[in-house]
Protein backbone atom coordinates (compact mmCIF):
# COMPACT_ATOMS: atom_id res chain seq x y z
CA UNK A 1 0.00 0.00 0.00
CA UNK A 2 1.22 3.51 -0.81
CA UNK A 3 2.05 5.53 2.28
CA UNK A 4 2.52 9.27 2.15
CA UNK A 5 5.20 10.40 4.59
CA UNK A 6 3.48 13.71 5.50
CA UNK A 7 0.08 12.11 6.09
CA UNK A 8 -0.39 10.81 9.65
CA UNK A 9 -0.46 7.02 9.96
CA UNK A 10 -4.07 7.04 11.17
CA UNK A 11 -5.21 8.82 8.01
CA UNK A 12 -3.24 6.36 5.86
CA UNK A 13 -5.12 3.53 7.58
CA UNK A 14 -8.41 5.38 7.13
CA UNK A 15 -7.78 5.87 3.41
CA UNK A 16 -6.88 2.22 2.82
CA UNK A 17 -10.23 1.22 1.36
CA UNK A 18 -9.42 -2.50 1.47
CA UNK A 19 -9.66 -2.31 5.28
CA UNK A 20 -12.39 0.32 5.46
CA UNK A 21 -15.74 -1.07 6.63
CA UNK A 22 -18.63 0.45 4.72
CA UNK A 23 -22.34 0.43 5.37
CA UNK A 24 -22.85 -0.13 1.65
CA UNK A 25 -20.77 -0.65 -1.48
CA UNK A 26 -21.39 2.87 -2.76
CA UNK A 27 -19.67 4.83 -0.01
CA UNK A 28 -19.11 8.52 -0.77
CA UNK A 29 -15.76 9.73 -2.10
CA UNK A 30 -13.57 11.36 0.55
CA UNK A 31 -10.63 13.79 0.50
CA UNK A 32 -8.25 14.57 3.38
CA UNK A 33 -6.10 17.68 3.15
CA UNK A 34 -3.48 19.02 5.58
CA UNK A 35 -2.29 22.57 6.15
CA UNK A 36 -0.14 24.13 8.88
CA UNK A 37 -3.30 25.00 10.84
CA UNK A 38 -5.62 22.02 10.30
CA UNK A 39 -6.74 18.87 8.55
CA UNK A 40 -9.78 19.13 6.28
CA UNK A 41 -11.96 16.11 5.53
CA UNK A 42 -14.33 16.45 2.57
CA UNK A 43 -17.04 13.90 1.89
CA UNK A 44 -19.12 13.88 -1.32
CA UNK A 45 -22.74 14.49 -0.33
CA UNK A 46 -24.75 15.45 -3.44
CA UNK A 47 -28.39 16.19 -2.72
CA UNK A 48 -27.94 15.99 1.05
CA UNK A 49 -28.52 18.66 3.68
CA UNK A 50 -27.06 19.21 7.12
CA UNK A 51 -30.05 17.39 8.65
CA UNK A 52 -28.91 14.17 6.93
CA UNK A 53 -25.62 14.10 8.88
CA UNK A 54 -24.56 13.34 12.44
CA UNK A 55 -20.92 14.22 13.15
CA UNK A 56 -19.55 13.64 16.65
CA UNK A 57 -16.63 12.60 18.81
CA UNK A 58 -17.36 9.20 20.34
CA UNK A 59 -16.38 7.97 23.81
CA UNK A 60 -13.00 6.77 22.48
CA UNK A 61 -12.18 10.27 21.17
CA UNK A 62 -12.62 9.28 17.52
CA UNK A 63 -14.53 11.27 14.90
CA UNK A 64 -17.71 9.54 13.70
CA UNK A 65 -19.51 10.65 10.55
CA UNK A 66 -23.00 9.22 9.96
CA UNK A 67 -25.13 9.94 6.93
CA UNK A 68 -28.72 8.78 6.54
CA UNK A 69 -31.05 9.80 3.73
CA UNK A 70 -34.61 8.64 3.31
CA UNK A 71 -36.75 9.79 0.43
CA UNK A 72 -40.12 8.84 -0.89
CA UNK A 73 -41.44 9.45 -4.39
CA UNK A 74 -45.11 9.14 -5.23
CA UNK A 75 -46.38 8.73 -8.75
CA UNK A 76 -49.95 8.41 -9.88
CA UNK A 77 -50.30 5.58 -12.40
CA UNK A 78 -53.83 4.76 -13.56
CA UNK A 79 -56.00 4.06 -10.55
CA UNK A 80 -53.02 2.90 -8.48
CA UNK A 81 -50.66 4.84 -6.29
CA UNK A 82 -47.08 3.71 -6.82
CA UNK A 83 -44.50 4.36 -4.11
CA UNK A 84 -40.76 4.07 -4.36
CA UNK A 85 -38.60 4.33 -1.29
CA UNK A 86 -34.93 5.25 -1.48
CA UNK A 87 -32.73 4.77 1.55
CA UNK A 88 -29.01 5.27 1.89
CA UNK A 89 -26.87 5.01 4.97
CA UNK A 90 -23.14 5.53 5.55
CA UNK A 91 -21.05 5.53 8.70
CA UNK A 92 -17.31 6.00 9.13
CA UNK A 93 -15.09 6.46 12.16
CA UNK A 94 -11.75 8.27 11.89
CA UNK A 95 -9.07 7.73 14.51
CA UNK A 96 -7.79 11.26 14.94
CA UNK A 97 -4.11 12.22 15.12
CA UNK A 98 -2.86 13.37 18.53
CA UNK A 99 -2.39 16.95 17.32
CA UNK A 100 -6.12 17.57 16.64
CA UNK A 101 -7.81 20.10 18.93
CA UNK A 102 -11.00 18.09 19.44
CA UNK A 103 -13.08 20.86 21.00
CA UNK A 104 -12.53 23.07 17.95
CA UNK A 105 -13.79 20.69 15.23
CA UNK A 106 -16.34 22.24 12.85
CA UNK A 107 -18.55 20.70 10.14
CA UNK A 108 -20.67 22.21 7.37
CA UNK A 109 -22.49 21.10 4.22
CA UNK A 110 -22.36 23.24 1.06
CA UNK A 111 -22.54 22.56 -2.68
CA UNK A 112 -22.86 18.80 -2.23
CA UNK A 113 -19.84 18.43 0.07
CA UNK A 114 -19.65 17.78 3.82
CA UNK A 115 -16.52 19.56 5.09
CA UNK A 116 -15.11 18.75 8.53
CA UNK A 117 -12.27 21.00 9.72
CA UNK A 118 -9.96 19.48 12.34
CA UNK A 119 -7.82 22.28 13.82
CA UNK A 120 -4.33 21.39 14.99
CA UNK A 121 -3.21 22.06 18.54
CA UNK A 122 -1.05 25.17 18.48
CA UNK A 123 2.43 24.38 19.69
CA UNK A 124 3.91 27.45 21.31
CA UNK A 125 7.63 27.90 20.93
CA UNK A 126 9.02 29.15 24.20
CA UNK A 127 11.72 31.73 23.79
CA UNK A 128 14.07 31.59 26.68
CA UNK A 129 15.93 34.82 27.34
CA UNK A 130 18.59 34.51 29.97
CA UNK A 131 22.07 35.64 30.84
CA UNK A 132 24.81 33.10 30.28
CA UNK A 133 27.58 33.23 32.86
CA UNK A 134 31.02 33.03 31.33
CA UNK A 135 33.20 30.79 33.45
Amino acid sequence: MYRNSWLPEVFNDFLNTANMPKANATAPAINVQESDKDYTVELAAPGLSKEDFNVNINSDGDLTIKMEKKSEEKEEKGHYLRREFAYSKYEQTLILPDDVQKDGIEARVANGVLTVVLPKIKVQEQKVARQITVG
